[in-house]
């Protein structure tokens, strides 16, 4: 959930300056939004990080300075209210016609194309179907959430058995976003992060640090401890518990550090031991049992640091096993994120305004460099060759045709059979399926914390009652 504050007026931002002074969030909601003028470039949200359970603004830095413009600023739900008036036949003509590219979908895969494209010098044309940026990857306000997920035009594919049961919603619902794809944090030293740096696109993006990070466990909230420190502090363990966890931390560094010095056997200088090839190999969860680490602790390092998608514990019917080698390289992810960027008090961070933001970031990227984006504007038909069958266009809702060598479509774009009949099989036997809820609280659950990390174990929401 994300909050969006109220309209003040911009700050100055020293470029130099360590301290974080950020601008404001949609400086003129006056815009002309509604002008003829469709083809609109990505917008870029800017603002303060505002707390949604207390007044305290909580910065965040980047290692690059940040970026002003003097351009009035449009916000996600005012540009989605705004596109939402626009008829589809109101549309001019798209000119030119020939493109290098056309992208359809502006989810993050497709933008990070897009942008690529752009960059390279290729001509971009890059549509969606949806009146805002982002697709499947989106961040709606409430009742735009509410509305997307019930729609009958949502892709049955990507959403099915949809319930959505809530009381009235409260006065400041379109202040808050809620992201479709879920939560997807950031390792501050995550590849993705180095991407957004070197592309330019954090110029177009704010990020808020991730208070802390809670597990669920025995009913009751546990702390992630990602520090010596925090370790002896976390009330939550038993000295047997903590003395544990330091002694496997202990080896895991040994590891990681004997490993960038390029040591290769397993004992090194001054007593620092590599753990063992085969070791490596196996499963983590059973890396974590030879530790003789107990199951609490297991859950932290799978689930809260290592971040596993799977429940690990259940052996050759997981899905996606990690390897000692992958937890070990993601706790070394983990721990070089600590401290990585001022005020970034752990190793996560996330969008100030949802992961709706990453998309929209490289949309811009690309719009600089002369994509052209028109939304609510769909595919309709694919054009072909009469003699070679080979693609050479597409047909819009506009009823407009428009050529390119090279077509990138959204996953949930439904391909004619006649053009795909393999694919068309390999679609009707996916069965894999992702459980999703969305609960909204009136409050923090952990005091003094506006932005925290829950993890929710396998099995731990009916563990007490088990035992």
């Amino acid at each position: 959930m994300h909050h969006r504050p109220s309209v003040k007026q911009p700050q100055p931002c020293d470029q130099g300056s360590k301290e974080q002074i950020i601008g404001t969030e949609n400086r003129n909601r006056d815009s002309d939004v509604n002008s003829q003028n469709l083809f609109l470039p990505p917008f870029r949200s800017v603002s303060f990080h505002f707390s949604a359970f207390s007044k305290k603004k909580i910065p965040f830095q980047w290692e690059r300075g940040f970026n002003r413009q003097k351009s009035p600023l449009l916000s996600p739900p005012v540009l989605l209210a705004a596109m939402a008036e626009i008829p589809t036949s109101d549309y001019p003509t798209i000119d030119p016609t020939s493109f290098d590219l056309i992208v359809s979908g502006t989810g993050l895969s497709a933008s990070l194309l897009a942008a690529a494209a752009s960059v390279a010098g290729k001509s971009v044309l890059h549509l969606d179907s949806n009146p805002f940026y982002g697709s499947h990857f989106s961040s709606l306000p409430l009742p735009s959430f509410l509305s997307y997920i019930s729609s009958p035009s949502s892709p049955p594919n990507l959403y099915s058995d949809v319930e959505a049961s809530s009381q009235s919603l409260p006065e400041p619902s379109r202040s808050f976003l809620v992201d479709l794809v879920g939560p997807r944090l950031l390792y501050c030293s995550d590849e993705t992060v180095d991407l957004l740096l070197r592309s330019g696109a954090s110029h177009h993006v704010e990020f808020k640090s991730v208070d802390s990070s809670l597990v669920y466990w025995d009913g009751k909230l546990c702390s992630v401890p990602d520090s010596r420190q925090a370790i002896f502090k976390d009330k939550s363990l038993g000295l047997t518990e903590k003395s544990q966890m330091m002694k496997f931390f202990k080896l895991v560094q040994s590891h990681i550090s004997l490993t960038r010095s390029g040591t290769t056997t397993e004992s090194g200088e001054e007593g620092g031991v590599m753990i063992p090839e085969e070791d490596l190999e196996m499963p983590f969860v059973e890396f974590l049992k030879k530790q003789r680490l107990p199951p609490k602790i297991r859950a932290l390092v799978l689930y809260a640091i290592a971040m596993a998608d799977y429940e690990q514990d259940n052996g050759d019917s997981c899905k996606m096993v990690v390897s000692t080698r992958e937890g070990i390289e993601t706790i070394s992810l983990y721990t070089s994120s600590i401290g990585r960027f001022v005020n970034a008090v752990g190793a996560f961070i996330y969008p100030m305004y949802g992961h709706g933001e990453l998309p929209q970031a490289f949309c811009r990227c690309a719009a600089v460099k002369g994509a052209l984006y028109v939304l609510r504007m769909p595919v309709i038909d694919i054009l072909t060759d009469k003699e070679s069958n080979k693609y050479i266009g597409v047909r819009l809702a506009s009823g407009q045709e428009i050529f390119s060598s090279k077509l990138v479509l959204d996953p949930s774009y439904q391909i004619p059979a006649s053009l795909s009949p393999r694919e068309t099989v390999v679609s009707s036997n996916l069965s894999s399926y992702v459980a999703k809820g969305v609960c909204i609280t009136d409050r923090s659950l952990e005091p003094n914390s506006a932005n925290i990390l829950l993890v929710f174990p396998p099995k731990s929401l009916h563990r007490s009652s088990r035992q």
